[in-house]
C-alpha cells in the first residue's frame, strides 16, 4: 500500500515539472498594461514596386470623372478585386521604377508616397478637368507572412492598411508553446534590400518597436525554443526506447500494486 500511495506524489510531481515556467511563456511580464497608455504611432505606408492600388474617382456628375477610372471587366481577370453582377475592378500595378499608368494624366510617380499623398497628387490633377473629385485609393496586395513556431503559419491579406505585429500573430493563432517570445525576427525590403530586427514580446516596450506597425510584405519568423529543437533532434530509435521504457514502468506498477 505505501509503494502504491508514492505513485500520487511522484505524478504530480511529473507533471509540475513538465509545465512550462511563467517567464518562458507570458507577454508583458515586466509591467501590466493600463488604460491610456499610448504606444508608438504608427508610420503610414508608403507605396512600392509590386504594389497592386484600386484608384476609385467619384464626382457630383459621374460622367465627368468617367474617364479616369479603368473600366470594369468580365469577372476570371487576375488583376481584379471585386465583383459586382460578374463585373470586376481592374487595378494598377506600381511598376519597377515606382510608376503606374493612369488615365488621361498618363505615367505618375507614386513610389514612395502615402495614401494621403497619392490622394491629394491625384485630386489636385484631377481637378485641372473635374469640379470637386473625390479620390478614393485602397492597397489591395497588403499581405503579411507568418512562419515558424505559430498555431497557424502562412500569408495573410490585410485590408484595412494598418496592422501591428501581434495583430498579425493573432491571425496565426498566436504562437506555440515552443515559441521563443524574446526573439521574434521580423524582415522586410526597405530600398530594395532586405533588412531584419528583432523584438522581444515579453516586454511592453515592444509598442514602441520602429517595426511594431507592420507594412506590406513583411515577414515574421518565430524561432523555436531549446525544446522544440531538442525534441526535433530525437529519431526514431529514440522513439521506441522511450515507448518502451513508458511499457515497462507500467508493467512494473501494475506489478507493485498486486
Amino acid at each position: 500500500m505505501k509503494t502504491r500511495n508514492l505513485f500520487i506524489p511522484l505524478l504530480a510531481i511529473f507533471m509540475l515539472s513538465s509545465c512550462g515556467s511563467r517567464k518562458n511563456i507570458v507577454y508583458f511580464q515586466d509591467e501590466p498594461l493600463e488604460s491610456g497608455v499610448l504606444m508608438s504611432e504608427p508610420k503610414q505606408l508608403v507605396y512600392k514596386p509590386d504594389d497592386i492600388l484600386t484608384i476609385n474617382v467619384a464626382a457630383l456628375d459621374p460622367d465627368t470623372v468617367r474617364p479616369f477610372n479603368l473600366a470594369l471587366v468580365q469577372g476570371g481577370n487576375t488583376d481584379i478585386v471585386s465583383a459586382r453582377g460578374g463585373m470586376q475592378q481592374q487595378t494598377y500595378l506600381v511598376d519597377y521604377d515606382g510608376n503606374i499608368e493612369f488615365p488621361v494624366l498618363g505615367t505618375l510617380q507614386i513610389a514612395g508616397l502615402t495614401r494621403t499623398e497619392l490622394t491629394d497628387m491625384l485630386t489636385e490633377k484631377i481637378s485641372e478637368y473635374v469640379t470637386n473629385p473625390i479620390v478614393n485609393v485602397r492597397l489591395a496586395n497588403f499581405t503579411v507572412t507568418i512562419l515558424g513556431e505559430v498555431r497557424n503559419p502562412g500569408t495573410f491579406t490585410i485590408q484595412d492598411e494598418r496592422i501591428t505585429v501581434l495583430e498579425a500573430l493573432g491571425l496565426a493563432d498566436d504562437l506555440t508553446i515552443f515559441g521563443k517570445r524574446k526573439n521574434v525576427m521580423l524582415i522586410r525590403e526597405v530600398d530594395g534590400k532586405k533588412k531584419y530586427a528583432k523584438m522581444d514580446l515579453t516586454t511592453v516596450n515592444v509598442v514602441n518597436s520602429p517595426v511594431y506597425y507592420l507594412q506590406q510584405n513583411d515577414v515574421i519568423y518565430v524561432e523555436p525554443n531549446n525544446a522544440k529543437i531538442r525534441s526535433s533532434t530525437y529519431n526514431q530509435n529514440n522513439s521506441v526506447l522511450i515507448s518502451a521504457i513508458g511499457t515497462l514502468t507500467t508493467v512494473i506498477a501494475v506489478f507493485l500494486v498486486r
